[in-house]
């Protein structure tokens, strides 16, 4: 990606997690058990990803995979796993479920910094530290004092015993950052933090526009490959939007991933393109761009009704024999 997308000509890479469910076999149960609220024959197994993506681009650059529940399977753990992908320079920004003391200061021995909404569980006293501004200080944070049940002793031992951060209020939120230097406006902070939306986006281009929310194989072998093979896929659309963007002089995220699905469909499956067949693919891209709406607010409700049928409240084989001996039953009202 060209230096001026990049932020201080230094990367951004965003970081998030998603589940994905799958068909009920008694393998993908075993790997990838369902949830512990729903019941035994009426759930689905169920998978946790975690990925890092590239701001610009919209790239996912590495890929965690486990279940949903057990020791050892959250978010953390996945993340812990790709930690060789952040480089010297990288500026990750993600949720407030990541600040961990372990992980800010792990990124920060790798020359990374952070910008993440605090924890809820971490109170922001404004009246200590350096301050910069109106409710902007540098706090001190402390090692904690106990060691968590998945770390070494060694890896516990060798964290500092303290952090320099950055606390600032802004939008209605607290954000933190490892990144310490007073020249750099609060608003910049707040501008980064805000192109954490971008993973949401595209989380939901991969699972629905793509379709990976369902799975469809049944061994979790396949299932596997079939998660890295919607990745590739999206990677592969992702590419084609970063050539279409250089050629129109505009970012890959004013495009729209969804019409770019469309016209690589029509027009890219004549292959190979000669060059005023991927001047068309191109000009077609760039032609729908996507609304800029900052601030943007929306109710997590559904507009459309669900479906009026039931739900299966017995497993299946069950649900079929009381059918053939009563038949189905009536509709109330």
């Amino acid at each position: 990606m060209p230096a001026a997308r990049t932020w201080q000509g230094r990367p951004i890479k965003l970081i998030d997690g998603t589940t994905v469910s799958m068909p009920d076999t008694p393998e993908n149960q075993q790997r990838f058990p369902q949830p512990g609220s729903q019941k035994p024959g009426l759930g689905f197994p169920m998978a946790r990803l975690v990925v890092i993506m590239d701001m610009n681009s919209g790239a996912v650059l590495n890929a965690a995979m486990g279940p949903l529940k057990g020791k050892g399977t959250g978010e953390h753990a996945l993340l812990r796993e790709m930690l060789d992908t952040f480089e010297a320079g990288d500026i990750v920004i993600a949720d407030r479920y990541y600040p961990s003391y372990a992980l800010v200061a792990e990124l920060a021995a790798r020359g990374v910094d952070v910008v993440m909404r605090q924890h809820f569980r971490r109170e922001t006293d404004f009246q200590a530290g350096d301050p910069l501004g109106h409710k902007d200080h540098i706090a001190t944070w402390e090692k904690p004092k106990n060691r968590r049940d998945w770390m070494s002793q060694a890896a516990f031992n060798a964290l500092p015993t303290t952090l320099s951060m950055r606390e600032l209020a802004v939008g209605g939120m607290v954000l933190i950052t490892t990144c310490t230097d007073r020249a750099v406006p609060r608003q910049q902070i707040q501008e980064l933090y805000q192109m954490r939306w971008q993973v949401e986006l595209r989380l939901r281009d991969i699972k629905t526009t793509l379709g990976m929310d369902r799975l469809r194989c049944k061994t979790p072998a396949m299932v596997e490959k079939e998660v890295w093979v919607y990745l590739l896929a999206y990677n592969l659309i992702r590419r084609v939007m970063v050539e279409a963007s250089d050629w129109a002089d505009c970012l890959p995220q004013h495009l729209s991933f969804k019409h770019t699905v469309q016209m690589v469909r029509q027009i890219a499956a004549r292959s190979p393109l000669h060059d005023h067949e991927r001047a068309c693919l191109m000009k077609q891209i760039t032609t729908l761009r996507v609304g800029q709406r900052p601030g943007r607010v929306e109710p997590r409700a559904l507009k459309r009704r669900p479906s009026p049928h039931p739900l299966l409240k017995t497993p299946r084989p069950i649900a079929r024999e009381q059918i053939r001996q009563h038949g189905h039953p009536k509709k109330v009202g």
